[in-house]
């Protein structure tokens, strides 16, 4: 492989590479660049065979064929510092545990480089772990923007590491609250599904086969009127795991924006709200002391509305 000069990076397909499909191509022979990258820079025309602009990442580029790629350097993103309230629950030398507001994003992303949790943690401490990289100081685990609840974050390196080992071995315990569309049945279940990347619409998760292994346990706290009121047990961590599964199941979360199946018919329009996921308690092993720590949450005041407005109607019924 040869490169040019500038942003322009080109190479001959080899009889070997005859019938790969250009996006793993492009990552097979140029250094450091991922699949979802090979692929925006194909959708956005920036891929060349033979001179032709080739916008299909399926295509398959026959041997000899000249293709010529045009990588414009990544943008750098910097995270500034906010004066934004956070709800600490605790704090000491080592970490901090906090409660996170429905709404807010935990760390800086493209469309969300202000107004993070990450931004408010950068104006109260200055001592944050650095092992998430620039973008994700201090961060342990993370909540969806969404979903409220206890969130762990690192001061410093020794921290992290010793909690991101306890997540792995899964030393940490965390529960949450859920309510979900439909009467769940049975009353306590364990589901064991693995959880990727969705085949189609690569922003979503899904269950499907070949993915990261996700275990989620549940039990029912209450029912209501076409309604369950659940409480569940992370038994790993995989991104969006708790809704992807009650979803897969037949039994999304109330208000979530992207795996509900659909809303109740019965549903009050005062608890039409996003997301009733609450991450409600989280217990580890302190890095430092070596003591268990447990600490939870109350439901936050619109999840309490939403419980008070199912009563009243199951009670009018």
């Amino acid at each position: 492989m040869s490169g040019a000069e500038g942003p322009q990076t080109f190479f001959t397909v080899s009889a070997e590479s005859e019938g790969v499909r250009l996006d793993r191509l492009l990552t097979l022979m140029i250094d450091n660049l991922s699949r979802s990258r090979a692929q925006r820079l194909i959708a956005e025309g920036m891929v060349h065979i033979d001179g032709e602009a080739c916008r299909e990442k399926k295509y398959c580029p026959r041997e000899r064929s000249r293709v010529t790629v045009i990588i414009p350097p990544l943008e750098k993103m910097t995270v500034e510092p906010e004066a934004i309230r956070l709800d600490i629950v605790y704090e000491d030398k080592e970490l901090l545990v906090v409660n996170k507001p429905r709404g807010m994003v935990v760390h800086p992303a493209p469309g969300h480089s202000r107004g993070t949790l990450v931004n408010a943690l950068l104006a109260h401490c200055k001592d944050l772990s650095g092992i998430g990289g620039v973008m994700r100081p201090g961060i342990v685990h993370r909540l969806d923007k969404d979903t409220s609840g206890l969130l762990l974050v690192a001061k410093n390196d020794y921290s992290h590491r010793s909690l991101s080992t306890q997540l792995k071995a899964r030393k940490v315990s965390r529960e949450y609250i859920a309510l979900v569309i439909g009467t769940v049945k049975p009353e306590k279940g364990r589901i064991d599904a693995p959880v990727g990347r969705h085949p189609v619409h690569r922003q979503k998760m899904a269950v499907v086969e070949g993915g990261r292994r996700a275990v989620t346990s549940y039990r029912v706290l209450k029912y209501y009127n076409g309604y369950t009121l659940l409480f569940l047990k992370l038994e790993t961590g995989r991104t969006h795991q708790i809704r992807v599964h009650l979803a897969h199941i037949g039994y999304p979360v109330v208000g979530d924006p992207v795996y509900a199946l659909s809303k109740g018919r019965d549903l009050p329009p005062e608890l039409d709200v996003p997301q009733a996921l609450h991450a409600r308690r989280i217990s580890f092993i302190h890095p430092r002391s070596g003591l268990m720590m447990t600490f939870s949450v109350p439901l936050p005041p619109e999840f309490k509305k939403g419980l008070i407005l199912l009563r009243e109607q199951a009670g009018s019924s």
